[in-house]
């Protein structure tokens, strides 16, 4: 599968997800957990990557991050 970038990103949401976790005052580590305790397998490697736009997310991730971070994925989307 070929990855497009935008703006030299694999994902839009990485800043609102890091602007978002950092209002909660959450490492990445810790938002990792929750996360996890979603059933949604990501480690603080995979959120600092995820934040900075070096990998791509999936929908079911966005949708994870989007309820521990207690926002809408549209938020996250921008929107």
């Amino acid at each position: 599968m070929k990855i497009y970038k935008y703006d030299g990103k694999c994902n839009i949401s990485g800043s609102a997800i890091r602007k978002e976790r950092e209002l909660l005052r959450l490492s990445q580590e810790q938002l990792a957990a929750k996360i996890q305790l979603e059933g949604i397998n990501l480690n603080q490697k995979a959120i600092s990557r995820i934040e900075s736009g070096a990998r791509v997310i999936a929908d079911y991730e966005l949708r994870g991050i989007a309820k521990v971070l207690n926002v809408t994925a549209c938020t996250l989307l921008g929107e």
